[in-house]
């Protein structure tokens, strides 16, 4: 068995990483495409590399020929790799094709060695490896048959996104029996660039051949097995954390801030949505209306607070949207002056925007970091405290105060003259029926109190970024309406917004769905060793690791050997603690899994 590897092209998307390197010698953790492709091949014993260059195609057969590598390789000459595609790249191997069995490889994939081993390992001779159509996958896609035969070959420009779960993309290694080349493929290759010239893709003649009968080439669908392809410095920087060494992955993970989505097969346990909301039918409302919201203005502050308003009863003067809360949050607490009371462990995003000299903190005691109304203000009562900020239920401890113990924190900071910045955004979670406080009875009676709401994370919307920011303080309201850009929130997020009331008892009936899954996940998280399990109110559970594993240790091993990502609380607390997001059951089940394989 021999290896092609096609490397000529220019890799013009990658742009300055591709200035004076051809696209295979650009670096992935360190170490080029071609060697690690190179290295694979000569794990497995193959006869022969046969290496198409063209773009920088003398410097690339330099650092070939310096690698510590006893392959033997051989080198094809593409001098017309800037107007021809990659069929003529082939064509001018197509004599190696006729000789021997071979592996077709293009140069910008990345793939564990599990990848070639399922081509190998096949006892069929000719095959084109696929996987599941994904989200960041372009190029040629594949319909299948359920005998692995190829139904049609569907190129980008014929992509039906309707049908996207019926495909397969190509990962662009091919196995050719030598008699298929010879008999087949070789054939057809010749006759098609004479037909429509050498800008085509090789893939082209494979199209010809699926519509004949007995076609001689199946797909081998991959099962999970990592791959990518790079094409530009976004796929480089995936690339990178997906095939990064085990002590560096997670870093690079936790440094993305989300974008998860874009590593289909991760079980994201850290950041935090709502599973069970919105429902299909909003969803497919949304869809409808796509095209419409996608090329027209959102409407500006003053349309989109009232949105708001309908759908809180809050006055419209009492209350402002955000691009999520976040945006809010940064806008209330640059007014924020003097001393502030904050509670820890707890959401950063208030605390990192204070100097050390405003903070004054509140640490629980208690094991399960639980705390009160009495034991907030007996820790206050005496500090001076201009400001106080509470997160209910906290995060990530998941510690709640009830509505009737909250009014005596109203009573007492409107009479010390404190404001209260009270975030309620896991609150709709909690088992308690009157848990939000927003309405325009409390913040007319407690003018002093800004309510936050992050719908990002109770209403499942975290791709719209909406929040929510309400006080019966109508100058500081004002203010902030004018300090935000007046098209804060995009049409997607507004049209959200719009048609939510017809939804609203579905949201209810997602909090019970999801508070119901909460207590499942609580017990089974509780009958695994070496777990503590810290009760809580909200759509997240923190756990205490009892055992010598750290929470680092623990966090890192289920990225890299479960692909799970879970919070690793060690810069928040002293000791090893976890957040875990509450999923929907399927996950959920996986997550504990993998954690009794660990623990």
């Amino acid at each position: 068995m021999q290896a092609i590897i096609l490397a000529a092209g220019m890799g013009k998307r990658l742009k300055e990483y591709t200035q004076n390197n051809t696209k295979c010698m650009v670096k992935v953790c360190g170490e080029t495409l071609i060697e690690r492709m190179l290295k694979q091949l000569e794990q497995r014993a193959f006869s022969r590399v046969i290496l198409v260059v063209g773009y920088k195609g003398e410097e690339l057969k330099d650092f070939v020929k310096s690698l510590d590598i006893c392959l033997p390789i051989q080198f094809v000459e593409n001098p017309d790799y800037d107007k021809t595609n990659n069929i003529y790249s082939l064509y001018l191997a197509k004599d190696y094709l006729c000789k021997e069995d071979t592996i077709l490889l293009e140069s910008d994939i990345i793939f564990e060695p599990a990848v070639l081993d399922v081509l190998l390992e096949d006892s069929r001779e000719t095959l084109a490896l696929v996987d599941r159509y994904e989200s960041w996958m372009d190029g040629t896609c594949l319909k299948l048959r359920e005998d692995d035969s190829i139904e049609a070959f569907v190129p980008g420009k014929s992509f039906d996104f309707r049908e996207k779960n019926q495909y397969y993309k190509t990962v662009n290694i091919y196995k050719f029996a030598k008699e298929f080349s010879v008999s087949r493929y070789v054939p057809f290759l010749e006759a098609y660039s004479k037909a429509l010239g050498n800008n085509e893709y090789y893939e082209q003649v494979l199209k010809v051949l699926a519509v004949l009968d007995n076609a001689g080439i199946y797909a081998k669908r991959l099962n999970g097995q990592k791959w990518y392809e790079i094409d530009d410095a976004q796929d480089l920087d995936i690339a990178t954390s997906m095939f990064a060494p085990e002590e560096k992955k997670l870093t690079l993970m936790q440094g993305r801030y989300g974008g998860y989505w874009r590593y289909p097969r991760l079980l994201d346990f850290c950041y935090l949505v709502n599973p069970y909301f919105p429902p299909v039918r909003m969803q497919e409302e949304l869809k409808a209306m796509f095209g419409e919201l996608l090329c027209a203005y959102p409407s500006g502050m003053k349309v989109n607070s009232g949105l708001a308003a309908k759908n809180t009863g809050i006055r419209q003067e009492h209350i402002l949207v955000g691009n999520g809360a976040a945006e809010l949050i940064r806008s209330l607490m640059e007014k924020v002056e003097g001393k502030v009371g904050i509670i820890r462990p707890s959401f950063e995003e208030y605390g990192n925007r204070l100097s050390d000299e405003q903070r004054v903190v509140f640490e629980p005691v208690k094991p399960d970091f639980s705390y009160t109304v009495e034991d907030i203000i007996t820790f206050f009562e005496d500090k001076d405290i201009q400001n106080l900020i509470l997160i209910n239920p906290d995060n990530p401890s998941g510690n709640y105060i009830e509505s009737a113990q909250l009014y005596k924190l109203f009573d007492w900071t409107k009479q010390k003259g404190i404001r209260l910045i009270y975030d309620e955004s896991f609150s709709d979670f909690a088992d308690e029926e009157d848990r939000s406080m927003l309405s325009e009875d409390i913040l007319s009676r407690y003018p002093q109190v800004y309510i936050v709401k992050s719908l990002s994370k109770s209403y499942g919307i975290p791709g719209l970024r909406l929040g929510l920011l309400a006080s019966g303080d109508e100058e500081m309201i004002a203010f902030l309406k004018k300090d935000v850009a007046i098209w804060n929130i995009n049409s997607f997020a507004e049209y959200f917004l719009q048609i939510y009331e017809k939804y609203a008892g579905e949201y209810v009936a997602a909090t019970r769905r999801l508070a119901a899954e909460r207590e499942w996940f609580m017990a089974g998280l509780s009958e695994v060793k070496g777990v503590r399990v810290i009760p809580s109110q909200a759509n997240y559970v923190m756990i205490e690791l009892q055992g010598t594993l750290t929470a680092t240790e623990l966090t890192n091993r289920l990225l890299n050997e479960h692909e799970i990502l879970v919070k690793d609380l060690s810069s928040k607390t002293s000791g090893n603690y976890l957040r875990i997001a509450v999923r929907g059951r399927e996950d959920n089940q996986a997550l504990l899994e993998a954690l009794q394989s660990q623990v």
